[in-house]
């Protein structure tokens, strides 16, 4: 059913320091929560890690901890703002056939009507779908799409079985008259003289 698979060890020790010397050593610091509001602190390898996030952050993932296997979504990434380094991973326990919520990112695809240009007023929206289906992205085509539209959620078809968390009546994509760089030297000469 899992994506991808990851080995895992009971996490012990607690703290800043604790999960400094744990990043030292290689590992990350994970909290895998479960629909009961437990919390079952772990450590996995960095590299393993980053590979996992390289590859998919919406992947299901099952994670070994002492023989025991969890089936898991990523929840949030925290990354160190500087060298980009994984610094703690938050994961949200699921089961075959349950229903999960993701904040999924918005891609543009096609190409834009002549003579126009889009802006994505958001960059992701929630999804709530079986764990198994969620998606790994929303694409939105602009292919055609004349200036002055404006889409909505509500505007984007989602596959049977996916539904939108996020108000239907949110703006996600803008799309306006292209400005040319001959206007805007036109505009700008009246003003320097």
């Amino acid at each position: 059913m899992a994506d991808v698979k990851l080995v895992a060890e009971q996490r012990t020790k607690f703290g800043k320091g604790a999960a400094r010397s744990a990043r030292r050593d290689g590992n990350v610091p994970a909290v895998i929560y479960s629909r009961g509001g437990e919390a079952t602190h772990i450590l996995i390898d960095g590299h393993q890690a980053f590979l996992t996030i390289l590859k998919d952050l919406r992947s299901l993932i099952e994670i070994d901890l002492n023989g025991e296997k969890h089936t898991v979504i990523i929840k949030s990434v925290q990354r160190d703002a500087v060298g980009r380094v994984l610094e703690h991973i938050d994961f949200l326990a699921v089961v075959k056939g349950e229903r999960a919520a993701n904040d999924i990112p918005v891609v543009i695809i096609g190409e834009p009507a002549a003579g126009t240009q889009s802006q994505l007023e958001l960059t992701t929206v929630s999804v709530e779908a079986d764990v198994a289906a969620l998606p790994e992205h929303v694409e939105i085509d602009i292919t055609g799409i004349a200036a002055g539209t404006n889409l909505t959620l509500g505007d984007i078809k989602l596959p049977e079985g996916q539904v939108f968390l996020t108000d239907l009546d949110l703006v996600v994509l803008i799309v306006s008259e292209a400005t040319s760089s001959a206007e805007e030297d036109e505009a700008e000469a009246p003003a320097a003289e």
